[in-house]
């Protein structure tokens, strides 16, 4: 293996242009003086970095000329159009975070957020040109690749470790310096192939970066590698058999990368170092490793990373892998596949705070117990009883007759006051309804935030929280308004008759005691049959009626106290439900809303 060094970051990246400057400097010096205006004539043109400045002499001595076949007036540049479902899941994540910034931290929905701008960034670009990075590990041969497919020594190969310090883009068409700039790639460090000379190169379109050493010991170079990753629409990974194995290869890249499968390439270069069948066997294992990292493979005509073996140097299977990305660039596919496969990533990173295995809501029987138990904290069926009672009380003293009213008026006013139980004060009374409040709150809002994403459940908890604040003292008000009405309660139309044939019994006892007390002081004559009738008449007929009046009582009272308690429950209810039930409801349905969004994030590309 070869050894690793430390150096500076721009040392190999300048020295190819230096080379290429006093290679043309000598040129230009040699040659007559028509020529060498010409020449500095199509350096100038070629001065914005797309086309590459004349390439210096390879190892070997020999020079690929390379013409300017640019046209004096660029190319209008197409931007890049989404094919309809990827528009919509991109429309979907972009709500999506919209709705959830208020609910989830920045950084959970940075990897989302990051998608988007890139996704609005490439659209803008030119939508004819496919970036296809080459990446690999030192030594790998992925410069001498990028060279073999250019046509030309563009990328500096060498022993000496760093070799390529700075990534080099080389363009095989006009019309792709936005791409190339957003990839941060300076104008010396951009370059043209050699032009074909049979006619229109098949792998026009294609925009081809060289990056540093992914395993480099420069901590600059693997920042390089990392950054343009994330903006590339294609790479092509290059092993050798020594390290296609590499754990940091495949836990660091490639396992993460699995999702992009679509727009992967992996090469397995220096075959020519392997004997026999050695090169089938390590290119099936390396088929395996890649199976084991979740890489679907492009075998049998299924989309997947297409594996290849070749050798750079010999140039054994560089047709094939040129043949094979001319294919890739033509169908001008890979930006749209790139993206789809990021907004894969940032779903399923997304996937612990929108998804739930379980129905989630506030059920019809959750509502009715959390008005129950406001409605008792507010004494609603007491209430009701009281006005029941009062009911019964005002006709007991409308229909009763007055002996026994005038008994329970002594029994009340004689009644010893000793031995009774101590009545809870209104203070404790306040505390306990506060409790039931409280406790009414809580548990609305566990089954509310039940088998919600953590983040929805704290903010569905947090809303519950700030609607009962001020509950316990709303409710009291709404008892004083809508609990029992003050003054008496109301009469049914039978009350005048049976007061006035209570009032009829009365008199008729009065009138038999009056007759029999005019015959005894001898002011009547004796007659006892019908004094004593009306008297016993009075007196039976009295504790009857009032009796009558007592069940047909019932009813009405029962009514009067059922109407009290519902008028209270409504009061309660309605007072929960805009404090506490309808914050709750409102972020349930925010919630479904996301939910909704991410499974058209989701589902769209299923």
């Amino acid at each position: 293996m070869t050894a690793v060094t430390d150096q500076d970051p721009t040392e190999h990246a300048d020295q190819p242009d230096d080379d290429a400057r006093k290679a043309g400097s000598a040129a230009d010096r040699s040659a007559p003086d028509g020529e060498r205006a010409t020449r500095t004539d199509s350096t100038e043109a070629w001065d914005d970095g797309l086309i590459a400045r004349r390439v210096a002499e390879t190892a070997e001595g020999d020079r690929f000329p390379m013409t300017d076949n640019r046209s004096a007036v660029p190319p209008p540049v197409t931007p890049l159009v989404y094919e309809g479902s990827l528009r919509s899941r991109l429309e979907a994540l972009r709500e999506l975070v919209g709705l959830s910034r208020t609910r989830l931290d920045s950084r959970t929905l940075s990897g989302a957020g990051r998608v988007l701008d890139e996704a609005a960034a490439r659209r803008r670009l030119s939508g004819q040109h496919t970036v296809v990075a080459i990446a690999g590990a030192t030594g790998s041969g992925k410069s001498q690749l990028f060279n073999a497919l250019a046509g030309v020594t563009i990328s500096e190969t060498g022993v000496r470790r760093p070799t390529t310090a700075a990534p080099i883009a080389c363009s095989w068409s006009d019309g792709a310096a936005g791409l190339i700039e957003r990839l941060g790639i300076p104008p010396r460090l951009r370059r043209r192939p050699l032009p074909a000379g049979d006619g229109e190169s098949p792998l026009r379109g294609l925009v081809l970066v060289d990056l540093p050493d992914h395993d480099s010991a420069a901590v600059q170079h693997r920042r390089h590698v990392d950054r343009i990753l994330g903006l590339v629409d294609a790479v092509i990974w290059v092993v050798d058999p020594e390290k296609y194995a590499d754990a940091v290869l495949h836990e660091r890249y490639l396992r993460p990368m699995a999702a992009h499968a679509e727009v992967m390439f992996v090469v397995l270069n220096q075959i020519d170092r392997l004997p026999g069948e050695a090169a089938e066997q390590v290119l099936d294992d390396l088929r395996r490793l890649l199976d084991e990292d979740g890489i679907a493979l492009g075998e049998y005509g299924e989309p997947g990373t297409t594996v290849l073996a070749l050798s750079a140097l010999t140039g054994d299977g560089v047709g094939e892998l040129r043949e094979a990305l001319g294919q890739f660039v033509s169908e001008r596919g890979a930006p749209n596949r790139r993206i789809s496969a990021d907004v894969d990533i940032a779903a399923a990173r997304l996937w612990p705070v929108y998804a739930t295995q379980r129905r989630t809501g506030l059920s019809e029987q959750a509502r009715e117990e959390f008005s129950d138990r406001l409605a008792d904290a507010v004494g609603a069926t007491a209430a009701g009883e009281a006005a029941e009672r009062a009911w019964l009380r005002n006709a007991n003293r409308a229909c009763g007759t007055p002996w026994l009213r005038l008994w329970r008026w002594y029994q009340d006013r004689g009644e010893p006051t000793t031995g009774r139980l101590p009545s809870r004060t209104q203070a404790d009374e306040e505390a306990t309804a506060r409790q039931r409040v409280e406790q009414a709150v809580r548990t609305v809002a566990d089954r509310a935030s039940a088998g919600l994403p953590a983040p929805w459940a704290q903010a569905v908890r947090e809303a519950a929280v700030r609607g009962s604040h001020g509950l316990p003292e709303a409710l009291d008000e709404l008892t004083a308004r809508a609990g029992v009405p003050a003054g008496r309660p109301p009469r049914p139309g039978w009350w005048p008759v049976a007061v006035l044939t209570q009032a009829c019994m009365t008199i008729l006892q009065f009138l038999g005691g009056l007759w029999l007390l005019a015959q005894i002081i001898g002011v009547m004559a004796p007659n006892l049959g019908v004094p004593v009738l009306l008297m016993v008449i009075g007196i039976v007929g009295g504790p009857l009626i009032e009796w009558s009046c007592r069940m047909a009582a019932r009813g009405p009272a029962r009514r009067y106290g059922l109407e009290a308690e519902r008028r209270l429950r409504e009061a309660a209810a309605g007072c929960g439900r805009a404090r506490v039930l309808d914050p709750v409801a409102a972020e349930l349905l925010r919630y479904r809303e996301v939910r909704e969004q991410y499974g058209r994030v989701v589902g769209a590309g299923r």
